[in-house]
């Protein structure tokens, strides 16, 4: 008589684990909310968390709509990625203009020339008029402390804001979504991941980014400790030099306040092993925006910030 032994179960992997998390949490919007919304900006946290909305629902299409505040002042490179994903999955997509919220007199430019804390204005009225209830993000935990502050599920009252102890426990992964006319809730799926997490992911499922995140030959000039990108945004003064060198951007997001840095990375793998051997979070190291002061981020969030 033979026996047949069974063949060993694949243990799962840390990122198994955090995509099965991930899927879950799109399904249980999908179920609780009525008009969800994705915030897609072509970034790399928001081109991962289109790819597990696409997983939560395949063979079927994400169900959601998808939302790009933009600044004006974004780079060419990850808008016209933003229009070939939209393009090629055959998605929706709405943009929220800070451009045409300046030219109307809704918002004024900042003097040092950033638009980035301009954007909470269009966001938060877009979520208004569209009645979205659910609105998807791509903060992590480990981008900054005040996220650090915020559930997977965070509720927003009616003028967008947020409120660290209107935060609700979610033990054993059970969320709750309950929230009264006007008010909305933000959703993180990617609350747990780490930036080594979702390059590993990105290697993983060989999805493609914009050429921006690998090495590349730029015109630059440092400002304040970082090498930001020349353009019309109000960049360079007359005291600062351009000049060509080699870098890469670790985060994404209005050029007037996200800065560059060297590397030599010009793979998924070497880009990996950079970030694998850093000490600086992203943001810390190249976001002008969450410099301003210690409370920076969180002052935003209350105002209805992402």
């Amino acid at each position: 008589m033979t026996t047949t032994v069974p063949a060993p179960v694949a243990a799962l992997t840390h990122l198994d684990v955090l995509e099965s998390e991930a899927v879950h949490i799109f399904r249980e919007v999908a179920g609780e909310f009525e008009t969800p919304v994705i915030l897609f900006s072509g970034g790399k946290d928001s081109i991962v968390m289109l790819r597990l909305a696409q997983k939560a629902f395949a063979p079927a299409p994400v169900p959601f709509t998808l939302l790009h505040v933009d600044t004006g002042h974004n780079f060419p490179e990850v808008i016209a990625y933003r229009d070939r994903v939209v393009a090629a999955h055959g998605l929706r997509l709405q943009v929220a203009s800070v451009q045409d919220y300046i030219d109307s007199g809704k918002l004024r430019e900042r003097p040092d020339g950033t638009r980035n804390p301009l954007q909470t204005l269009p966001l938060t009225e877009k979520i208004q008029a569209e009645k979205f209830d659910a609105v998807f993000g791509g903060g992590r935990r480990d981008e900054e402390k005040a996220r650090a502050k915020e559930r997977v599920f965070s509720l927003r009252d009616e003028f967008s804001q947020w409120d660290p102890r209107r935060q609700r426990p979610e033990l054993w992964n059970l969320y709750n979504g309950r929230h009264a006319p006007g008010e909305h809730v933000r959703v993180f799926p990617l609350s747990n991941w780490t930036e080594l997490d979702v390059w590993q992911y990105i290697a993983r499922e060989h999805i493609q980014l914009p050429r921006i995140y690998f090495a590349h030959q730029r015109a630059v000039f440092k400002r304040s400790g970082m090498w930001l990108t020349a353009g019309d945004w109000g960049g360079p003064k007359d005291d600062e030099t351009v000049e060509m060198r080699q870098v890469r951007y670790r985060t994404v997001g209005d050029m007037s306040c996200t800065g560059a840095v060297d590397s030599t990375a010009t793979t998924l793998d070497a880009v990996i092993a950079e970030i694998a051997a850093s000490r600086l979070t992203e943001r810390g190291a190249t976001r002008a925006d969450d410099r301003l002061s210690e409370a920076a981020m969180e002052d935003r969030k209350r105002e209805g910030y992402f």
